[in-house]
């Protein structure tokens, strides 16, 4: 059998149709209509003939993706030489190819980045009610920038331990951190029971080595918060709002004017301190769910912190709120409809609005289109910052020094309720009336706060 010669290849021209040439004993060259040269051999393995197309196609110089003459006879014979063998060459280049692959794998899992594992753990480690907005904002804002591309097996607790305290002690914010750290701790929890995270936490979680002391102020009381707002802090607060007001109306130019704050944010805030409900649940509500007549609003348990369903019975103070907030968006579905898309207002909203207008408390600079004022600290900052929350807690001691019992003040605020399993399962007052009482008490001593220049606090008897 003559064999096929690079001159030879060289002056096969393109047919109408496909055809081949042989080259050597079990290598053939196929020609192409559109002239492309292509490789194919011939073997027997276990009394099979098989056919295959070797990778690359024919080129003189055998480079740049090509198999010149002499590579094809040489791979031929290789594989002619494995067939005799019993071994089938593309069976043996596919394992080849899974097991590199598998070192490929194996080494990027080796170098996975924290910012990896934070991502698998939010699509299969974790599920909050926010789809995980704010676990996200978070951890883009403080974690990813500064640990996101370190590899997970190289991450200690000396790096947790520098982040946390930045953000902590250098940047002020304890409670931020104290829930950091709490967030850590279970990602690495989650992730130390499975692979291939477990085997790059080979000396453990090290959110586990980092104490809670190490990372914010001295003196901070982890996960307890007592601000409450005085008798006079809620008619300073009133006040302000009238003095934003009345300055805005009576400017000149209201382009340049400072705005006051939103009207539908201060009654959201005066609705949070007359009912005890928590901000996000507030700016969830739905007009359907408001019944103005009965002053009742029902709040939905995907609405609730808690999961349960909520039955509010709003006194004649928090009525009237709800009245003047109906005056502004009865037209929507929404108590609190967004501006710029369906659906109600970021449940994040009113705390932003309260918070960028108390910045002597914020440790950052000045936020772009965001106000950056003081416009809202009470008591001239003596008492610290105050929430939209705080009016929760404002609320709820208010009807402790009422002497309204603290199994009802728990139902008025929708806490879960201690106590056995057996006591909730076969106690089932709804307490209606004595919420109603309750909440009638509280509405009437935020009216007598409102509508008095000193007010004696309540004093409970000896």
């Amino acid at each position: 059998m003559a064999k096929l010669t690079v001159r030879g290849i060289e002056a096969l021209k393109p047919k109408d149709t496909g055809y081949k040439v042989t080259a050597d004993r079990g290598l053939y060259l196929r020609v192409a209509p559109d002239g492309t040269k292509t490789w194919l051999v011939r073997y027997v393995v276990a009394g099979n003939q098989i056919q295959a197309r070797l990778p690359r196609p024919y080129g003189s110089s055998g480079t740049d993706g090509h198999m010149s003459l002499a590579q094809a006879v040489a791979e031929n014979a290789r594989i002619q030489s494995l067939a005799r063998d019993g071994i089938d060459f593309q069976v043996q280049r596919a394992e080849a190819d899974r097991m590199a692959a598998d070192a490929k794998a194996a080494e990027v899992a080796a170098n996975a980045p924290f910012r990896t594992l934070f991502e698998t753990w939010l699509a299969d480690g974790v599920s909050r009610k926010d789809g995980n907005a704010e676990l996200r904002r978070s951890f883009e804002k403080d974690v990813l920038p500064t640990i996101g591309n370190k590899p997970v097996r190289e991450l200690g607790d000396t790096q947790l331990l520098d982040l946390l305290r930045n953000v902590g002690r250098k940047r002020g914010r304890a409670r931020t951190a104290e829930r950091m750290l709490t967030e850590t701790r279970q990602m690495f929890r989650w992730a130390i029971k499975r692979q291939p995270w477990r085997s790059l936490l080979a000396n453990g979680n090290p959110a586990e080595l980092v104490e809670l002391k190490q990372v914010v102020p001295q003196g901070y009381e982890p996960g307890i918060r007592e601000r409450t707002l005085s008798a006079s802090e809620i008619r300073e607060l009133r006040d302000i709002f009238a003095s934003m007001a009345a300055a805005y109306e009576d400017a000149k130019n209201k382009r340049v004017a400072e705005r006051p704050v939103q009207r539908e944010t201060q009654l959201a805030l005066w609705i949070c301190l007359g009912t005890a409900c928590r901000i996000g649940e507030l700016l969830q509500a739905r007009w359907e769910h408001v019944d103005l007549k009965k002053a009742t609003w029902f709040v939905p348990r995907e609405n609730t912190k808690t999961q349960v369903d909520w039955q509010v019975y709003l006194s004649d103070f928090a009525l009237e709120q709800f009245e003047a907030l109906h005056a502004l968006t009865g037209e929507t579905a929404w108590c609190f409809p967004a501006r710029q898309q369906e659906g109600h207002v970021f449940v994040k909203t009113v705390s932003k609005q309260v918070g960028d207008r108390q910045t002597r408390f914020k440790n950052r600079k000045p936020l772009a289109h965001r106000r950056n004022d003081d416009s809202l600290v009470l008591s001239d900052g003596k008492n610290g910052e105050w929430t939209p929350h705080d009016l929760r807690r404002t609320a709820s001691t208010m009807m402790q020094a009422l002497r309204i019992s603290p199994d009802v003040i728990d139902r008025c605020q929708n806490h879960v309720l201690p106590g056995s399993k057996v006591r909730r399962h076969y106690l089932h007052h709804d307490y209606a009336e004595e919420k109603r009482e309750a909440w009638r008490l509280l509405g009437e001593r935020i009216q007598v706060i409102l509508s008095a220049s000193n007010v004696v606090p309540l004093q409970r008897a000896a």
